[in-house]
């Protein structure tokens, strides 16, 4: 059975998209909601930086965020891993 993903379509940051996505309606609303809020904090901070700029900027900033998640999921990890030895060696 070939599962098909959900389509969605919405207006973000001034621009229409319309993409498929295997996230839910519920989430795309909370990342286009974060990206919007994103945008704008650099909007007010950066002086007159092109669009194309503080979308870059936006971009770097989501992905360092996504980066330094993965490391503390990855630390995290490390230390379940090591307790449940433990828990093993008792």
């Amino acid at each position: 059975m070939l599962l098909t993903m959900p389509s969605h379509s919405l207006q973000v940051l001034g621009m229409h998209l319309s993409f498929t996505a295997e996230a839910d309606q519920h989430q795309v609303e909370k990342a286009k909601r974060l990206a919007e809020k994103r945008y704008q904090e650099l909007e007010t901070r950066g002086t007159q930086i092109s669009r194309e700029r503080l979308l870059v900027f936006l971009a770097l900033g989501l992905a360092d965020d996504l980066l330094q998640a993965n490391q503390e999921r990855a630390a995290m990890q490390e230390r379940l891993h090591a307790l449940l030895a433990k828990i093993d060696e008792e």
